[in-house]
């Protein structure tokens, strides 16, 4: 994959996982849990893809290959963050809902 099909890999699993774990916040709202937990579970598992990509990425520049930084980059990175800040939020409000 080039720089630019990494970014956007990215940026893809980041914003589906941010998009489960919303419709998780949605279903756990509604009451239904086995759907919550459903859909966390996917959101889960493309966090996990995306994190590959950038741990792929950290090995590289490690072995002194060196990325070039730009826009796109620290977007793709801002993108995942807040994945997975939104997820960790939304676990705990889950968990709230069951109370």
């Amino acid at each position: 994959m080039n720089s630019e099909q990494i970014v956007f890999t990215i940026i893809m699993h980041a914003g589906d996982a941010r998009s489960h774990a919303l419709e998780a916040l949605r279903f756990a709202r509604e009451g239904n849990s086995d759907e919550a937990e459903k859909s966390m579970a996917k959101a889960k598992t493309e966090l996990v893809e995306a994190h590959h990509i950038q741990t792929e990425l950290l090995q590289a520049e490690a072995r002194g290959e060196k990325q070039e930084i730009n826009l796109l980059l620290i977007h793709a990175q801002d993108h995942l963050m807040t994945a997975i800040l939104a997820k960790d939020l939304i676990e705990e409000m889950m968990l709230m809902y069951k109370k």
